[in-house]
Protein backbone atom coordinates (compact mmCIF):
# COMPACT_ATOMS: atom_id res chain seq x y z
CA UNK A 1 0.00 0.00 0.00
CA UNK A 2 1.24 3.47 -0.90
CA UNK A 3 0.90 6.12 1.81
CA UNK A 4 0.90 9.85 0.99
CA UNK A 5 0.95 12.25 3.95
CA UNK A 6 0.25 15.98 3.62
CA UNK A 7 0.46 18.76 6.18
CA UNK A 8 -1.78 21.68 5.24
CA UNK A 9 -0.37 25.08 6.27
CA UNK A 10 1.76 23.61 9.05
CA UNK A 11 5.25 22.10 9.49
CA UNK A 12 5.78 18.42 8.75
CA UNK A 13 6.48 15.98 11.56
CA UNK A 14 8.61 12.85 11.15
CA UNK A 15 7.18 11.42 14.39
CA UNK A 16 3.61 11.74 13.05
CA UNK A 17 4.68 10.25 9.70
CA UNK A 18 6.12 7.20 11.49
CA UNK A 19 3.08 6.87 13.77
CA UNK A 20 0.54 7.01 10.93
CA UNK A 21 2.57 4.75 8.63
CA UNK A 22 2.90 2.13 11.38
CA UNK A 23 -0.85 2.17 12.06
CA UNK A 24 -1.77 2.05 8.36
CA UNK A 25 0.66 -0.80 7.68
CA UNK A 26 -1.20 -2.85 10.28
CA UNK A 27 -4.39 -2.25 8.29
CA UNK A 28 -2.58 -3.16 5.05
CA UNK A 29 -1.52 -6.50 6.54
CA UNK A 30 -5.06 -7.24 7.72
CA UNK A 31 -6.72 -6.06 4.48
CA UNK A 32 -4.27 -6.90 1.71
CA UNK A 33 -6.51 -5.43 -1.01
CA UNK A 34 -5.83 -1.83 0.05
CA UNK A 35 -4.16 0.16 -2.71
CA UNK A 36 -3.37 3.66 -1.41
CA UNK A 37 -3.89 5.93 1.59
CA UNK A 38 -4.10 9.73 1.31
CA UNK A 39 -3.55 11.30 4.75
CA UNK A 40 -3.85 15.01 5.47
CA UNK A 41 -3.33 16.88 8.71
CA UNK A 42 -4.85 20.33 9.21
CA UNK A 43 -4.90 22.79 12.07
CA UNK A 44 -8.03 24.78 12.80
CA UNK A 45 -8.13 27.83 15.05
CA UNK A 46 -10.52 26.59 17.70
CA UNK A 47 -10.80 28.16 21.16
CA UNK A 48 -12.11 24.89 22.64
CA UNK A 49 -8.88 22.97 22.00
CA UNK A 50 -10.10 20.41 19.47
CA UNK A 51 -8.58 22.00 16.39
CA UNK A 52 -6.31 19.23 15.10
CA UNK A 53 -7.88 17.50 12.10
CA UNK A 54 -6.82 14.22 10.48
CA UNK A 55 -8.42 13.09 7.21
CA UNK A 56 -7.67 9.75 5.57
CA UNK A 57 -8.97 8.44 2.27
CA UNK A 58 -8.33 4.80 1.35
CA UNK A 59 -8.31 3.57 -2.25
CA UNK A 60 -9.46 0.00 -2.68
CA UNK A 61 -11.58 -2.06 -5.09
CA UNK A 62 -14.99 -0.42 -5.25
CA UNK A 63 -15.81 3.00 -3.78
CA UNK A 64 -13.14 4.82 -1.76
CA UNK A 65 -13.42 4.93 2.02
CA UNK A 66 -13.03 8.25 3.84
CA UNK A 67 -12.87 9.21 7.51
CA UNK A 68 -12.01 12.37 9.41
CA UNK A 69 -11.76 13.38 13.04
CA UNK A 70 -11.03 16.48 15.06
CA UNK A 71 -9.24 16.05 18.39
CA UNK A 72 -6.99 17.91 20.84
CA UNK A 73 -3.81 16.24 19.48
CA UNK A 74 -2.87 14.94 16.04
CA UNK A 75 -2.08 11.51 17.53
CA UNK A 76 -5.60 11.23 18.96
CA UNK A 77 -7.12 12.46 15.70
CA UNK A 78 -5.12 9.92 13.67
CA UNK A 79 -6.03 7.09 16.06
CA UNK A 80 -9.73 7.96 15.92
CA UNK A 81 -9.70 8.28 12.11
CA UNK A 82 -7.94 4.93 11.65
CA UNK A 83 -10.40 3.33 14.06
CA UNK A 84 -13.30 4.66 11.96
CA UNK A 85 -11.65 3.35 8.80
CA UNK A 86 -11.21 -0.09 10.32
CA UNK A 87 -14.95 -0.25 11.11
CA UNK A 88 -15.73 0.63 7.50
CA UNK A 89 -13.22 -1.93 6.22
CA UNK A 90 -14.77 -4.68 8.36
CA UNK A 91 -18.18 -3.83 6.94
CA UNK A 92 -16.79 -3.83 3.38
CA UNK A 93 -15.04 -7.17 3.93
CA UNK A 94 -18.32 -8.85 4.90
CA UNK A 95 -19.76 -7.80 1.53
CA UNK A 96 -16.98 -9.63 -0.33
CA UNK A 97 -17.99 -13.13 -1.32
CA UNK A 98 -15.68 -15.98 -2.21
CA UNK A 99 -16.45 -18.13 -5.23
Amino acid sequence: MTINIQYVKMPTSEAMNDYVEKKLQKLAVKYEWLIRAEVSFKMENNVYGKGNICEIELSLPGPKIFATSKEATFEAAAKETISDLEKQLKKRKTKFTTH
